[in-house]
């Protein structure tokens, strides 16, 4: 190695280990997903109330923490990718355009415009609805349902209530920063 490149070189080593204790020390985007039981399970207050099945419906309470930085809109969907539909599975809630700083949807929010985060908006599911809807296997099986939080480069979706979910992922397409999931489940035991 020549002498003239040493100082070079730990100036460069220098700013590489300036940069591990961020990177070491980072916390990851993740999500969490109350009103379960400790299994991760769906207690009944969740579960859809129709097709078969007679539960109350009711969002649980989601929250999120270390939005990454340039975050400008965030994303939540609940999709069962073991729903019976030829592999596309089954979105059973998607809220776009929550601004960055909002940390949580509280528990009852679909639907109630008070605990609904600030220029939210409740897109379609694949019940037809613009509001949660609880799972609903099949009688006898097991589903898993994917919470996922999307941090956005952009401020906003071009989407509307009545927009579908195969429209809200095609707006999200090339926007996302992050995402974080949590998976729950649900065992439908009869009809």
């Amino acid at each position: 190695m020549r002498s003239d490149n040493l100082p070079r070189n730990r100036i460069v080593a220098t700013a590489l280990l300036a940069l591990v204790p961020a990177v070491a020390f980072s916390q990851s985007f993740t999500v969490k997903v109350e009103n379960l039981d400790r299994n991760g399970n769906f207690a009944n207050a969740q579960v859809y109330n129709d097709f078969g099945c007679h539960g109350d419906n009711v969002s649980p309470r989601i929250s999120w923490s270390h939005v990454p930085p340039g975050t400008k809109s965030i994303v939540l969907t609940v999709h069962d990718p073991d729903a019976p539909t030829g592999g596309l599975g089954w979105t059973h809630w998607s809220v776009v355009n929550i601004a960055p700083s909002v940390t949580s949807i509280e528990k009852g929010a679909s639907g109630n415009a008070t605990l609904m985060p600030a220029g939210a908006i409740e897109t379609l599911t694949d019940f037809g609805n613009s509001t949660y809807g609880g799972p609903c296997p099949p009688a006898g099986e097991s589903h898993r349902y994917v919470f996922t939080v999307s941090a956005l480069s952009v401020a906003s979706i071009g989407v509307k209530p009545a927009s579908s979910p195969a429209l809200v992922a095609y707006q999200m397409h090339g926007n996302i920063i992050a995402q974080a999931k949590y998976v729950a489940r649900y065992h439908r035991t009869s009809q």
